[in-house]
C-alpha cells in the first residue's frame, strides 16, 4: 500500500499520474483515510513523507517508498526502482525527495495545505532528516 498526503494537491496529482502511467501493483490511499494504528505508522510520519507499507507491515518512507512503488510496477519500472535502492543513488534520491517534500506547496498543484509544519519537517537536531530513514 502507498500512503500519501491526501490534503496535498501536489501529492494527490503525483499519485494520479503514477497510477495512470506507472501502474503500480498496490493500493494507494491518503493517510487521512488509512488506519495508521493498524499499519503501525505514527501520524507525524505520514504527514511528513510518502509511505510504502508491505503486507508484512514493513514500512519504507520517502525515496525508498517511491523505489518500492516502482519495483511493484514491474517491467522497466522495476529496474528504475531497484537502482534507487543502491548507494550512492539511494542517497541522492533521498536528498531530492526531501527537497521536493519540503517545498511541495510551491510546486505545481501545491497549496498552503501541502506545507509540512516546520516542527514536523526535520525532527531531531538541525541538519538531520529526523528519526525515520528515507
Amino acid at each position: 500500500m502507498l500512503v500519501f498526503d491526501g490534503d496535498c494537491g501536489f501529492c494527490t496529482a503525483a499519485v494520479r499520474v503514477i497510477e495512470r502511467w506507472v501502474r503500480p501493483g498496490c493500493e494507494t490511499t491518503p493517510w487521512q483515510r488509512a488506519d495508521l494504528a493498524v499499519l503501525g505508522v505514527p501520524q507525524e510520519r505520514a504527514q511528513r513523507e510518502v509511505l510504502w507499507v508491505t503486507p508484512t507491515a514493513a514500512v519504507h518512507g520517502g525515496a525508498q517508498a517511491v523505489a518500492k512503488l516502482l519495483m511493484s510496477a514491474g517491467g522497466g519500472w522495476r529496474i528504475v526502482g531497484a537502482v534507487l535502492t543502491l548507494p550512492p543513488v539511494r542517497w541522492a534520491a533521498a536528498g531530492v525527495y526531501r527537497l521536493v517534500a519540503d517545498n511541495r506547496e510551491r510546486l505545481p498543484g501545491g497549496t498552503p495545505a501541502c506545507a509540512v509544519p516546520e516542527s514536523d519537517a526535520h525532527p531531531g537536531r538541525p541538519g538531520q532528516a529526523g528519526p525515520y530513514r528515507t
